[in-house]
C-alpha cells in the first residue's frame, strides 16, 4: 500500500503529522481516497491473490465483496481506511500509527516530536506486571474444537474466536459451537469478528444450539464502532443462556 501510494506521489506517513481530526479528514479526502479510483489499484484489489497477503483468504474476500453496496473490493478497502483515518484521533490510535507510519515513532530524518501511542503491553510501566504474571499463560497450538473436546462440561466462561469462523464450513462451525455450548457455564461469553458486517451464525449453526445463546446485537454494534483497528466489518457478542 505504501509503495503504490508513493507511485502516485502520496506518502501515507503524512497522516501521523495531522494536528486535528479535521486535518486527518482533509488528508484522507484529498490524498488517500482518490487512490482507490486509480486503474492500477482497482485492478490489483480485484484479484483475490493480491489480498491474500493481507490475511484475506478467498472465503473472506467473497463475503466482503458480496456485502459491499458497490460490489467491489476497492470500495470496501476505501471504507475501512476512511474509518481508520477519520473516526479516531491519530494521537491515541496505535493501529493508525502502525498502518500509516509502519511504527510507533517518527522515522529517521523526520520530526523528533512526540512519538506515536503505544499498545498497553509495550508500555514501560506495564512491563513488570506482564513479566511477573507471564507464568499464568498456557500456550497451546492445536485445533480449538479438539481442545474443547478435552474440557469438562460447564467449565469455561470466555471464548475469543477472532475471525477464524469466516472460512469455516458449516460442519466445522457446528462442531465448534457444539463444544462451546457443552463446555460453557451459564453467562459465558463468546466474542468474535467478521470481515463482513453481519454475524454469520444464523442459518449455518443448528437452531437447537444457537437458541441456547443470546446475541447482544446493540452491544455488538456499539463495540464494533469502537474498533480502532478498522479492519473488520463486524464485532459480535453472544451470551450463554444455560
Amino acid at each position: 500500500g505504501h509503495f503504490v501510494a508513493k507511485l502516485y506521489g502520496i506518502d501515507p506517513r503524512h497522516m501521523v503529522r495531522a494536528r486535528s481530526m479535521d486535518e486527518q479528514r482533509s488528508f484522507f479526502d484529498t490524498a488517500l481516497a482518490p487512490l482507490f479510483d486509480k486503474r492500477l489499484v482497482r485492478w490489483a484489489t480485484s484479484k483475490k491473490m493480491s489480498l491474500y497477503g493481507l490475511g484475506i483468504p478467498p472465503a473472506q474476500y467473497e463475503a466482503l465483496v458480496s456485502a459491499s453496496a458497490e460490489g467491489d473490493m476497492s470500495s470496501v478497502l476505501r471504507q475501512r481506511l476512511e474509518k481508520l483515518a477519520c473516526d479516531f484521533s491519530i494521537n491515541d490510535n496505535y493501529f493508525a500509527w502502525q498502518a500509516f507510519s509502519r511504527g510507533y515513532a517518527p522515522q529517521e530524518g523526520e520530526s523528533t516530536g512526540d512519538a506515536g501511542p503505544l499498545p498497553p503491553y509495550l508500555k514501560r510501566e506495564h512491563f513488570e506486571a506482564i513479566k511477573t504474571r507471564s507464568n499464568r499463560v498456557r500456550v497451546l497450538n492445536r485445533n480449538f474444537t479438539e481442545h474443547l473436546q478435552g474440557e469438562a462440561e460447564d467449565s469455561l466462561d470466555a471464548y475469543v474466536l477472532l475471525d477464524a469462523q469466516d472460512w469455516m464450513t458449516d460442519a466445522q462451525l457446528n462442531a465448534l459451537w457444539s463444544e462451546i455450548t457443552r463446555t460453557a457455564r451459564p453467562g459465558a461469553r463468546v466474542i468474535f469478528r467478521t470481515a463482513a458486517e453481519p454475524t454469520l451464525l444464523p442459518g449455518r449453526v443448528e437452531d437447537e444450539t444457537l437458541d441456547r445463546w443470546s446475541y447482544r446485537e446493540e452491544e455488538s454494534l456499539r463495540l464494533g464502532q469502537q474498533d480502532r483497528s478498522s479492519i473488520y466489518g463486524g464485532f459480535h457478542l453472544y451470551v450463554y443462556n444455560g
